[in-house]
């Protein structure tokens, strides 16, 4: 990681992702702008939260791990969008571990000048409710069809969600059979056996790193009205 002092370009990312009522011209002394190389972590889980970061360039992806030693892909991010909020609001260790996919820079907040600072900006508060809020409608939505769907039904509402091209599911969209196989909660062996069963149904094809649909009518029937977000 490095920190770069240029003032104008904090300036920039401020004015292009409208945040100038968050971070008023008296406030830009408390912002630093880190950047992160490719696979660089940027949050390591179960580390004690420094402050608020701001993605405004670059793609990341946020796991989660558990005893075993597993690791779960929860969602890729682009700007914009905030890493720290959840840890702060609920005083607790960094809950998800955050790396750079490419090379990725964000706008960072000590947590000392977040409390002293911008705490009392109704702006901000307003932007941490948003993106708290997003977290907990796109984490509820995947939990519950991880849950209650089979690997089928989940590969069809992941195909259904990213064809969709909302914001969760550009979140989600991947091309790589384990991160996705992570995404809906199987194994990469299942889900090229779930492929290759709606490749011998003409459902579907895969051609190297790329899934054609053939039949979204079908496809749709599969998923029981069922989607990650």
């Amino acid at each position: 990681m490095k920190t770069i002092q240029d003032p104008n370009l904090i300036a920039h990312y401020i004015t292009q992702f409208n945040l100038n009522l968050v971070f008023t011209i008296s406030k830009h002394a408390l912002i630093q702008l880190r950047v992160y190389e490719q696979n660089e972590i940027i949050l390591h889980e179960g580390d004690e939260l420094d402050g608020i970061y701001f993605l405004v360039e670059g793609r990341t992806k946020v796991s989660s791990s558990v005893g075993t030693g597993k690791s779960l892909l929860l969602r890729f991010c682009s700007p914009l969008s905030l890493f720290g909020d959840i840890e702060y609001v609920q005083e607790v260790v960094v809950q998800s571990q955050v790396e750079a996919v490419q090379q990725t820079s964000l706008l960072f907040i000590p947590k000392q000048k977040v409390e002293s600072d911008l705490m009392d900006n109704h702006s901000f508060k307003d932007l941490l409710l948003k993106h708290l809020s997003y977290k907990l409608l796109t984490c509820t939505s995947a939990s519950r069809t991880n849950l209650l769907g089979a690997v089928e039904e989940r590969f069809a509402s992941y195909l259904l969600t990213i064809q969709l091209q909302r914001e969760f599911g550009k979140e989600i969209q991947t091309p790589y059979i384990p991160d996705i196989a992570s995404l809906i909660g199987t194994t990469p062996r299942h889900l090229n056996r779930v492929i290759q069963r709606l490749t011998d149904m003409e459902i579907l094809y895969k051609v190297k790193q790329e899934i054609v649909v053939l039949d979204w009518d079908r496809l749709d029937e599969m998923s029981n009205g069922i989607r990650f977000e």
